[in-house]
């Protein structure tokens, strides 16, 4: 049996290892050669950890299984009926099983041309675009002589207030307030505005209210505005328009609105929820195509959220499945264990719901960094963030302050 694997995320990634050393043979497909942990992407963008920190080779992590092929290439076509994908090399690979895991990608609600201005963060590629977008703008108010202008480039407007919006105002305030506060001689960082819009009546709204209310104080006594119930219906090189026509001058902005599943979920043509992940059946596959799984965020299952832990979860029973075929046995259906849901704000302050726990402060944020180290990939990976992470603890420095990309202007 011959099972291809589409996307090294946490679901595919999980569904190869479960099937390291069985007798299939796998390939994995994916465009980028590393897993990458995105939970701490936002540290990268933030200048606080460097990609190798949390990234690590499809083929070093697989390198234990001689079952397991990795291809580095993008899926550009798929063929149900002859059981097929193409690759954008001009490859065609045949498939027993296809595992899809492609995870998802940016969504501007009907305007693209907002991405330009208004980047979201979903690779290694766009974490460093923040980085860099973020630390020229310090740069170029150093030497800004127009007060309006320099309050505009010291001006930062995160959109969207779930974690990863949540996560990034918190990091963008703490490098204003005490990682900068020394480096500039004609400006003080710590006058930066931090500015989180949020559609919705809360923030974390996936949250039990109780923690949104904690979140929202923590983010409040940092002095980052929260705007909430403020629809952004504009975005521009020059700032961003809410509601009724309130302009926030901004030369940064950042996008954590919203996701849209990858299109080669509709590649199946099967039924796609509102964002365009693929509805799926109890064993994960498709309707109609029980030899095609979809897992991950591109598995629309309901009271499912699109976290890590459940991609992860999702991709071992793909994989217990796709075993169970080759045994003649009956699959067994997806059933999502909720191991909680965590988000930190800045230092010692965080939230975070564990079963009926509900913690928030100093105890939140020490299990966020325990649960983060331990779900990286390798030792080595963990050594180094807990090194990064103790260093900066006790000099608030971030280590990764360094411009890369193209230069010369703040986008």
């Amino acid at each position: 049996m011959h099972v291809v694997v589409v996307g090294g995320g946490f679901a595919g990634l999980a569904a190869a290892q479960g099937l390291a050393g069985q007798p299939v043979q796998v390939t994995v497909v994916d465009r980028r050669n590393h897993h990458l942990f995105q939970p701490l992407l936002y540290q990268v963008a933030t200048a606080g950890l460097a990609p190798s920190d949390i990234a690590e080779p499809i083929r070093a992590i697989l390198s234990h299984a001689p079952n397991i092929a990795v291809r580095l290439a993008e899926v550009v076509g798929i063929d149900l009926e002859s059981r097929r994908i193409r690759l954008d090399d001009g490859v065609v690979l045949p498939y027993d099983r296809l595992v899809l895991a492609a995870g998802v990608q940016h969504a501007y609600f009907g305007h693209p041309e907002w991405e330009a201005v208004a980047p979201g963060l979903k690779t290694v590629a766009d974490a460093l675009d923040m980085r860099r977008r973020m630390l020229l703008a310090f740069e170029h108010a150093e030497w800004c002589n127009d007060e309006v202008e320099r309050a505009a480039f010291m001006t930062f407007v995160l959109v969207g207030a779930g974690p990863t919006g949540v996560e990034l105002a918190g990091a963008i305030q703490e490098i204003a307030l005490w990682t900068l506060r020394r480096d500039f001689r004609r400006i003080d960082p710590r006058t930066a505005r931090v500015v989180l819009i949020e559609a919705g009546p809360s923030v974390l709204p996936s949250m039990d209210p109780r923690l949104q209310e904690a979140a929202l104080r923590q983010l409040s006594r940092m002095g980052i505005e929260v705007r909430l119930g403020a629809r952004v219906t504009e975005v521009d090189a020059r700032g961003v328009t809410i509601g009724g026509g309130e302009r926030v001058a901004s030369r940064t902005v950042f996008w954590a609105a919203g996701v849209a599943a990858s299109p080669l979920g509709a590649a199946l043509g099967a039924a796609l929820d509102r964002s365009g992940r693929v509805l799926v059946t109890g064993d994960l596959s498709v309707e109609g195509h029980r030899e095609v799984f979809v897992a991950g965020d591109l598995a629309s299952v309901e009271g499912v959220p699109g976290v890590a832990a459940a991609a992860g979860q999702m991709g071992r029973l793909v994989a217990a499945n796709v075993l169970a075929d080759l045994k003649g046995r009956p699959r067994s259906p997806f059933r999502y264990l909720d191991k909680g849901q965590l988000a930190t704000i800045g230092r010692y302050r965080a939230v975070g719901q564990v079963g009926p726990l509900r913690l928030s402060g100093p105890i939140a944020w020490l299990l966020w960094v325990s649960v983060h180290l331990w779900f990286l990939v390798g030792f080595r990976n963990r050594l180094l963030v807990f090194t990064k992470w103790a260093v900066a603890w006790v000099s608030w420095e971030r280590s990764s302050r360094l411009i890369w990309g193209r230069e010369g202007g703040s986008r």
